[in-house]
């Protein structure tokens, strides 16, 4: 029988989008013993109306739900390989701990976990099917967040989908950072420190080795240079490609607010998340806020907390605890 310690899967990384998950899953996905999926999404989504807690019976609908989910193909695994997961499984904690048995063993690795960023505000679902797990949170300056979601973000996907988009994109940008940042902070901190890490990005694209031999510590894992290595032979130098279609190394000032983005702009951002800012040690530029730039953050803080309000309450969810999830809290 697999040891608890060696169940799959056997790690998350999480973060607001556009913070180096896939750097960080690419990096660690290179690893001999540990492979890493990419986006897959569908852990918590097909058992969302399920209470938090609860390991659900494996029914022959749920196993469809999953096999036909939008993002499960990523996982590359065939009807068959599915169908046997299903045929050995009682619960949906013991379905998806086989299927990515099975990914691993496609890769000729014993252990295998998933990236997928917005996991960072599902850490208690997650944790409660897999016990075992450990989650590594990576954080980056939210302000060069911002500057890469505001060329990466469209309607129907990232920020983009909040009404207050098309009135003030640098808003949103600050107010969702925050509310990921937040919510993985938060909840990451009840559990024990066996099971979540956090890492700052800056520090992984500055000093890749000190900083993966922190994580592989934690993973119980022994150190590969495999990790830093990762691109080779696979980055492309074609004109436009961005950094991660690129696959390029990890490279210090790909984004910088402080030569990028504009006064006003990065003054909005610090009004509605300098605070977090200051938490995580970034450095902030405007240590007292305009009258004007306070006055428009304040309204677009309530808006932003109006949708959130909306949104819970078509999805059935009862209003979040201001502490957690709302805008205008620190973790």
């Amino acid at each position: 029988m697999m040891k608890s310690s060696n169940r799959n899967p056997y790690l998350f990384v999480v973060g607001c989008p556009r913070s180096g998950t896939t750097l960080l899953q690419r990096m660690l996905d290179h690893h001999p013993q540990l492979a890493v999926a990419n986006d897959s999404h569908f852990i918590p989504r097909a058992i969302e109306e399920v209470p938090i807690g609860v390991d659900p019976p494996l029914t022959p609908e749920l196993v469809e739900w999953v096999r036909t989910y939008r993002r499960f193909y990523r996982l590359g695994l065939s009807d068959a390989a599915v169908d046997q997961a299903a045929t050995k499984a009682h619960t949906y904690r013991e379905f998806v701990s086989a299927l990515y048995t099975e990914y691993g063993r496609l890769r000729g690795k014993i252990l295998a976990g998933e990236k997928t960023p917005n996991y960072d505000r599902y850490l208690p679902r997650l944790h409660s099917l897999f016990p075992w797990a450990r989650t590594i949170h990576i954080i980056r300056d939210g302000r060069d967040v911002a500057l890469s979601a505001l060329e990466w973000a469209r309607k129907d996907k990232g920020p983009g989908r909040f009404e207050l988009w098309s009135e003030e994109p640098v808003a949103v940008c600050a107010l969702w950072w925050r509310w990921h940042v937040s919510t993985g902070r938060w909840d990451g901190a009840v559990l024990e420190s066996s099971r979540y890490c956090e890492v700052r990005y800056e520090a992984l694209v500055r000093r890749p080795d000190a900083v993966l031999s922190r994580i592989v510590d934690f993973l119980d894992l022994p150190f590969s240079h495999q990790m830093v290595t990762f691109y080779e032979g696979k980055t492309r130098f074609k004109p436009g490609l961005s950094a991660k279609r690129a696959w390029l190394p990890p490279t210090p000032g790909l984004r910088d607010w402080r030569t990028q983005m504009n006064e006003r702009d990065v003054e909005l951002f610090e009004a509605l998340a300098g605070d977090l800012l200051s938490t995580l040690g970034y450095e902030r530029r405007f240590p007292a806020i305009s009258l004007e730039i306070a006055t428009l953050a304040e309204r677009y803080r309530r808006k932003w907390e109006a949708e959130m309000t909306r949104r819970q309450a078509s999805a059935g969810q009862s209003p979040s605890s201001p502490a957690r999830h709302r805008a205008g809290a620190d973790t």
